[in-house]
């Protein structure tokens, strides 16, 4: 097999069923809109795609096709007859496994879930329906959404696009990898650690995770939603920054038993990036960043730096205190509430660590990180020493100790030398994409993709360039295991994308936004540019 699927036309190519896959969704509900393209053909040259690379990705794990048709026919109808179309008529789109979707399971990765279907939308599907999108597909997942690998015991592996030996990232991965692959014109995920901000790093693609509160994630299939320090929101996927911003308007706000008040989305086209002031990271303090990541990190800095906006080096992030606040609050319930989903259940092996974790008696586990930490696993031992005791208090105390770390990095931020920061730009992530099962051993290269769920800040991710030959080496080698599993992972990393990470502050994800569109523009004019994936 090869290590990579075939490539998908890009839309500078001739007209046609083919080259309509890599349009932006914008672009193709303008041309549905005015009858360039029908509705019809949009759906099946997403479905022509999915069946031409499911086999080798294993990304779309539920069809929709006979409904999509349908639905794509009754849009091209509507035009016929003057009607005005609202702003995603006719686009092709997938879901993240774990949305209800009226007809269809959302198993999470659970056997004893798959026939148990909807009978309506969750609200934030149901709001792109609204607009005229047509889901055609649902994506693969990890199982519970838990590691940052699109794997389960239901569904089975799914692959990167770039390379088919290596991870498309999780949760929501099944969308990184359709979506990079050409087979849908936007996604929707969830993300509480990562989710939808690793998986786009992985496949070349872009995604947002909103400010706390903006999309609230009522899922309950994961970590239990009565945890309320970090909380999981959802957010849009797509290859383009512009159809970032249009998914976002058309999902924005806060639904059912969530009342937090949803701040109006400012428009990004407006922000002047030269009145920014960006703070760049390049270290955690947990995992230095591949020589990769480092480079496009660089390579952003500069590019907003030549459209006028101040950039800065920020100290270090606090990574150990980032992991230690994370890992306790997902953990609080000692793994109970994951436990009672999995009863019955074949177990994914990264969850059956996680859970095997939790459960150990306090004394017990703080023994073992130590011994760990006395060989050499330094790693391990920090994440085994942040598990949760379980006691309601040492929860509350914890609880505590996040809103102190999040008015301490506001304070950094605001009192800066030179002025306020508004926007950090970082890795997503310390290394490439993963080889298959390497989250067993390196659960976290860093916790860079873990402070903007901590603070509740918004976080995009957009495509900078690929990794090179000589890029390859340049870590050291080490006895640690998740030290030399990232080791691994550079090894014939060559190609893959780099994606690089930016933070703005609560509720300004148009800033975000507005940084990631520069970030877009000019790394899209080099030949690295991970546009899509190649024979």
């Amino acid at each position: 097999m090869s290590n990579s699927i075939p490539h998908a036309a890009d839309a500078s190519r001739p007209s046609g069923a083919v080259s309509l896959n890599m349009l932006s969704a914008r672009e193709l509900a303008a041309s549905i809109a005015n009858g360039t393209i029908l509705a019809r053909a949009a759906v099946e040259a997403c479905i022509e795609r999915i069946e031409e690379v499911n086999t080798a990705l294993n990304a779309v794990v539920v069809k929709r096709y006979e409904e999509a048709r349908g639905e794509a026919d009754a849009i091209d109808q509507r035009r016929v007859h003057g009607e005005t179309l609202p702003p995603l008529a006719g686009v092709p789109i997938t879901v993240k496994e774990c949305f209800d979707l009226a007809g269809t399971a959302a198993t999470f990765g659970l056997s004893r879930r798959a026939a148990a279907h909807a009978t309506s939308d969750d609200p934030y599907v149901a709001r792109l329906r609204s607009a005229g999108a047509i889901v055609i597909a649902k994506t693969n997942v990890a199982q519970l959404l838990i590691y940052t690998e699109s794997d389960n015991p239901l569904y089975g592996r799914t692959n990167n696009p770039w390379n088919l030996e290596r991870s498309c990232g999780g949760s929501s991965g099944g969308e990184g990898a359709i979506l990079a692959a050409g087979a849908s014109m936007l996604g929707l995920g969830t993300d509480i650690g990562g989710s939808v901000r690793i998986p786009a790093s992985f496949c070349g693609i872009s995604s947002l995770r909103p400010t706390a509160g903006r999309c609230p994630d009522l899922g309950r299939g994961s970590i239990p939603i009565g945890q309320r320090a970090v909380v999981s929101q959802i957010g849009p996927m797509a290859r383009s920054v512009d159809d970032l911003a249009l998914a976002l308007g058309l999902i924005n706000g806060a639904h059912g038993i969530d009342t937090i008040p949803t701040v109006a989305l400012g428009d990004f086209n407006k922000v002047d990036i030269a009145r920014l002031r960006i703070a760049v990271v390049n270290d955690d303090g947990v995992m230095m960043p591949s020589r990769a990541v480092e480079r496009g990190v660089a390579e952003a800095a500069e590019i907003l730096r030549a459209a006028g906006a101040e950039v800065t080096p920020l100290n270090v992030l606090p990574g150990a205190e980032i992991l230690e606040l994370v890992l306790g609050c997902f953990s609080a319930d000692r793994g109970r509430g994951m436990r009672d989903l999995l009863r019955g259940e074949k177990v994914d092996p990264r969850v059956s660590v996680n859970i095997n974790i939790a459960r150990m008696p306090r004394g017990l586990r703080i023994a073992v990180a130590a011994l760990l930490g006395l060989l050499g696993q330094r790693n391990s031992a920090a994440t085994m020493g942040a598990f949760a005791s379980g006691s309601a208090s040492d929860y509350w105390r914890l609880t505590a100790r996040v809103m102190e770390f999040q008015a301490r990095f506001r304070n950094q931020l605001d009192r800066a030398v030179g002025g306020p920061i508004d926007l950090i730009l970082m890795p997503t992530y310390a290394v490439p994409a993963v080889r298959h099962m390497a989250t067993i051993n390196m659960p976290f290269a860093g916790t860079y993709a873990l402070l903007s769920p901590l603070l509740g800040y918004p976080a995009g991710v957009v495509p900078v360039t690929r990794v090179r030959g000589e890029e390859e080496a340049g870590r050291s080698k080490s006895f640690d295991l998740a030290e030399k599993t990232a080791l691994e992972t550079d090894r014939g990393s060559a190609g893959l994308p780099i994606g690089i990470q930016l933070m703005g502050r609560p509720w300004r994800d148009d800033v975000v936004l507005a940084a990631m569109c520069v970030i877009e523009q000019a790394a899209r004019k080099r030949a690295d540019f991970p546009i899509a994936p190649k024979l």
